[in-house]
């Protein structure tokens, strides 16, 4: 007998995110008797599933209750298990900021506006949270280099760690122009992460990095379709993340 949920587990391992009209994810969002074993077994493995109703895909992430396991084990203590070292984290902060929160205020805007146009109707009924990728903004290269490249390593470094989070991922990068991948609006927590960027924890982060100074970023494009290595990023950052 074909096992649903056990292949529904395997393709999120393998694959990392599915989008939410995928057959199996649609049933693991609707079919209630399908989600709680689909919980149970992730639980009993130290995982949880990822997705939340502004998201169009889906994922996997380590439970609170695994995280010291995972990211404690060793001699210190991680910020994620992908070696994304800390301008790479602070970068994915910094395009979380830019992407997913100004999306996010559009969804909730477009949300409020067909609800407040459907107050007008009598046998109006609820329509779905609009997951349309024009809401999600476009950042250039360019623009993020020139208001944030000094604390985040330089161009050179820059440009390497943006092919590292394309591979990931969390964005897509086409021709200088930086775009929401599967995987970002996924990543971080919302309601935390949004509420001390609002705060001012970004200043803070961008703050207590240091700009390299080794680097000579004349002589690179900021534009370069190759993705960095990610086995020679180093887990030294101290910012948390929760995929």
């Amino acid at each position: 007998m074909h096992d649903d949920i056990a292949a529904l587990i395997a393709r999120l391992l393998s694959q990392r995110w599915l989008p939410r009209d995928d057959t199996q994810a649609r049933k693991a969002l609707l079919d209630e008797a399908f989600r709680e074993e689909l919980d149970r077994r992730l639980a009993a493995v130290g995982l949880e599933l990822r997705e939340h109703p502004y998201s169009a895909y889906i994922g996997v992430a380590v439970t609170r209750s695994a995280e010291r396991q995972v990211f404690g084990g060793s001699d210190s203590w991680i910020s994620n298990t992908l070696q994304l070292d800390r301008d790479a984290v602070a970068l994915l902060v910094v395009l979380w900021a830019l992407i997913v929160l100004p999306k996010r205020q559009r969804q909730l805007e477009r949300q409020q506006a067909e609800a407040d146009a459907s107050q007008t109707q009598m046998f109006a009924e609820a329509k779905p949270i609009s997951r349309d990728p024009s809401l999600s903004p476009v950042v250039a290269e360019r623009t993020l280099l020139a208001d944030f490249g000094d604390k985040l390593g330089g161009k050179t470094r820059v440009n390497f760690n943006l092919g590292v989070l394309s591979r990931h991922g969390f964005i897509v990068r086409r021709k200088g122009e930086l775009a929401e991948g599967p995987l970002l609006d996924l990543v971080f927590d919302y309601e935390r992460t949004a509420r001390r960027i609002l705060d001012g924890a970004l200043g803070d982060l961008l703050a207590s990095l240091t700009p390299r100074d080794d680097v000579n970023d004349n002589d690179e494009p900021l534009y370069d379709d190759r993705d960095g290595d990610v086995n020679d990023i180093s887990e030294d950052s101290e910012v948390t993340h929760d995929v």
